[in-house]
């Protein structure tokens, strides 16, 4: 990593994005990452961490485990070579990751990434997965199922151990031979069951001696019993040997065949393990999306260092590289300046290694060629160096270099010389640099700078804000305004005799003052525009705020009036079935009675009955109330009047001579209305009087039914259909339902009254009369 990005401290935030990453190659691969210099290219690692950010706040992270590099034991494999237990359980892990990777892509549906192509790329190898798994238990340990060769050797080898441990168990508690024994246990030695016997009881005890003690006392013996036994077990282990070897050999095999994929897999992972790592880092650090140019343009918004505490670093706003190409930043020490310079720096590099930045939405960064930046005391004494003399050293680099695809940053420019000689330097560096192109921010304490900024096209000041009430500075960053020093401010505060501060002040030039008043005037205004701004934007929030609830009342409006309108259609429709059907038992009547050719003055004053129960329920508009209305005068020919409960203007015909209704005319129609129903109109008055009261019937719920049509169904439905009509009823507040079975076989009938006399809801029924459609209906009462 070269000096200038050193200097702004890249190398910190590597190693908190190495510490995000799961795996050590990822890791390493993070302490190695560049700035780019090609805006196509940081365009994309943008969007591969935008995507691996969005996908993470949506489904969290995917899991890459402990994943180690397993490029050589591939190869190896693929070269014939047989590999350990640890290189295949390795082999194995990196498989079932790939697979939890894999599912848990697969698992974030419907979201489409510039991602696709790597974990597409990614291909699971379940069979050799669970072969090496299935095989291997640990490191020093290979599972009995491995094969069934070996699980035979296996138990042949626990059947010989325990023939060899009983014989010798025998021999150990036997009373002829324990008194030999320097312990009653059974031990191993090279491979092989053996007892301890004492020494100077060598001959009584038959057997091949293994061992003997250090101190000589004890020789460890292998009675002659057991030697057969002990023999087994030792070719046993021979081959228990030989079958592991094969299992190795062919589970390297195995992986030697896809020793590519592999790999790839490998190269895949840790390649999404670092971007996943720059996603965790971006959410750790509150970042958000740059927009990216190649233009030199900077605009970064509630910009923060993100090697500061996030409690109290104080976001700053910048802009660069458009209206012009050279910020000079002025203010006192500990103000902030040398901060301003490395967000600058450190957010572009971030930005260019792919990064997102910790900057409000919308920021704006440039891709450069080069990062130039001298900032910091670097004197060196093993080399004579001043602090003048070394910036002077890092600024003659930067000079060579700087071009118009070029950032400089410089701190305390021209410091550490004569101050005339330094600001004359200092001048005149920042205008090589503008002529070159290069994009530059300085900071400096010299008031020439100041002027110089204000006086040329392409450079402009900018100060970090100071409160002279508390001394304290407020690492506030304001473009287009000078800073000042506020010596003499921050002096007096200090104690400092008010007449050496009087003095001061006139041993100050006249253009110094007149320069430092015109620079507290622009202050003061600048703080206005700032107030007002805030101001106006408090209320353009308010604006829209009220326009936001303007519109959701009128959404919320229009909906209702949908809903009133669906209502309506839905009680008409009900007023036409209930309509409907009572013409049907209207016209059932008057064709019964054709058929039997009798209609008497009874069946008349029924029908008649019928057909005005009809008129009531099929007209939905209910009589106004009364309003105690008193005409100034008789009505008379040739009035106009408005008919009360329907809110219509007519005009009067003829008045009937009884003195309670009238013959008018509204529009195209003549009606008879009740005189109580009129009211006078003034033909000179504009304002008409108003019903009281208007209002139209409608069913609480527009699920309540009154009646249920039940023919062409068959019982299965009918019964399931009546249910839900007594419910609806009971629900609606109804006591009497009409149910329409009609007479055919009378099967349904039978059902239905079967039904009713078994519902707990239904306090009684009964077939309906004269009128009502007879045997066709059924009347039910409900509780």
């Amino acid at each position: 990593m070269n000096r200038h990005l050193k200097t702004l401290e890249l190398d910190k935030i590597l190693n908190m994005l190495a510490n995000e990453s799961a795996s050590e190659a990822a890791a390493a691969l993070a302490l190695d990452i560049r700035p780019k210099n090609s805006l196509s290219e940081v365009i994309k690692l943008l969007k591969q961490t935008e995507d691996a950010y969005i996908l993470c706040g949506r489904f969290g992270s995917p899991s890459f485990g402990s994943i180690k590099d397993i490029s050589n034991p591939a190869a190896r494999a693929a070269a014939g070579g047989t590999l350990s237990t640890t290189e295949l359980l390795k082999i194995a892990e990196l498989l079932r990751v790939v697979r939890g990777v894999k599912q848990w892509r697969e698992n974030c549906a419907g979201t489409e990434s510039v991602l696709d192509s790597k974990f597409s790329g990614l291909i699971p190898n379940k069979f050799l997965e669970e072969a090496i798994s299935g095989a291997i238990i640990s490191e020093d340990e290979i599972s009995d199922k491995a094969s069934p060769t070996l699980s035979d050797i296996r138990r042949k080898m626990k059947n010989a151990s325990l023939k060899a441990r009983d014989i010798l168990n025998n021999l150990i508690h036997s009373s002829s031979y324990k008194k030999y024994l320097q312990d009653a246990i059974v031990t191993i030695r090279d491979g092989r069951y053996v007892v301890p016997v004492k020494a100077e009881c060598r001959s009584n005890v038959s057997g091949l001696v293994h061992d003997t003690s250090a101190s000589g006392s004890t020789i460890f013996i292998e009675p002659m019993g057991v030697v057969e036994a002990n023999n087994e077990i030792k070719v046993l282990k021979s081959k228990e040997e030989t079958e592991i070897e094969r299992i190795l050999s062919s589970l390297s095999a195995n992986a030697g065949a896809f020793a590519k994929q592999l790999t790839d897999n490998y190269g895949l992972l840790i390649e999404l393990d670092l971007i996943f790592a720059k996603a965790s880092l971006a959410y750790k650090l509150k970042a958000s999306m740059p927009v990216m140019n190649d233009k030199g343009i900077i605009d970064l918004k509630q910009a923060r260092h993100p090697l500061i505490d996030s409690s109290c670093v104080v976001p700053i706003n910048i802009r660069l590289g458009g209206e012009f190409s050279t910020l000079v930043i002025t203010g006192p020490n500990t103000g902030g300046k040398t901060v301003t310079l490395k967000t600058i720096g450190l957010l572009t590099v971030m930005a260019m290694c792919g990064l997102m930045v910790p900057a409000g939405d919308n920021s704006r960064l440039s891709v450069f060629e080069h990062i130039l930046a001298d900032i910091g005391d670097e004197q060196s004494i093993e080399q004579s160096l001043s602090t003048f003399s070394a910036h002077m050293t890092n600024i003659s680099n930067i000079l060579k270099t700087a071009d118009d695809k070029s950032l400089a940053l410089i701190d305390e420019l021209g410091a550490g010389t004569d101050p005339v000689e330094g600001a004359a330097l200092a001048t005149a560096i920042l205008e090589k640099l503008a002529s070159a192109g290069t994009v530059t921010a300085a900071t400096t304490h010299y008031a020439e700078l100041k002027a110089f900024a204000l006086n040329t096209p392409g450079v402009e000041n900018a100060c970090c804000e100071f409160d002279i009430a508390t001394l304290r500075p407020t690492y506030k960053l304001s473009i287009g305004v000078p800073g000042r020093s506020n010596a003499f401010a921050i002096s007096k505060k200090l104690g400092i005799d008010n007449e050496i501060i009087e003095r001061s002040k006139r041993l100050v030039s006249r253009d110094d003052r007149k320069f430092e008043s015109v620079v507290r005037n622009l202050e003061k205004k600048r703080q206005e525009l700032e107030q007002q701004l805030n101001a106006a934007e408090e209320k353009a929030l308010l604006a829209q705020k009220a326009i936001e609830d303007a519109e959701k009342k009128a959404l919320k409006i229009r909906q209702q009036s949908e809903a009133e309108i669906q209502r309506a259609r839905e009680e008409a429709a009900q007023i036409v079935s209930r309509t409907r059907a009572a013409a049907y038992g209207i016209m059932e009547s008057v064709e019964k009675a054709q058929r039997e050719k009798r209609l008497s003055d009874e069946d008349k004053l029924k029908l008649k009955a019928q057909i005005k129960n009809i008129e009531n329920t099929a007209d939905p508009i209910a009589k106004a109330k009364n309003d105690d209305y008193k005409p100034p005068r008789k009505l008379k020919q040739g009035d106009t009047v408005l008919i009360f409960d329907i809110d219509k203007k007519a005009t009067v015909l003829e008045l009937d001579p009884d003195g309670k209704t009238a013959l008018v005319q509204a529009g195209i129609i003549k009606t008879r209305v009740s005189i109580n129903n009129l009211r006078l109109l003034d033909s000179q008055s504009k304002d008409k009087p108003k019903p009281s009261h208007r209002s139209v019937t409608r069913q609480t719920d527009v699920r309540a039914v009154t009646e249920v049509d039940l023919r062409g169904m068959t019982a299965t439905e009918a019964i399931m259909e009546l249910e839900n009509a007594i419910d609806s009823a009971i629900l609606s507040g109804i006591n009497q339902i009409t149910i329409i079975h009609g007479k055919g076989t009378g099967v349904l009938r039978r059902e239905v009254h079967s039904f009713l006399k078994g519902c707990r809801t239904v306090k009684d029924y009964r077939l309906g009369v004269y009128g009502e459609g007879e045997s066709g209906v059924t009347i039910a009462t409900l509780k």
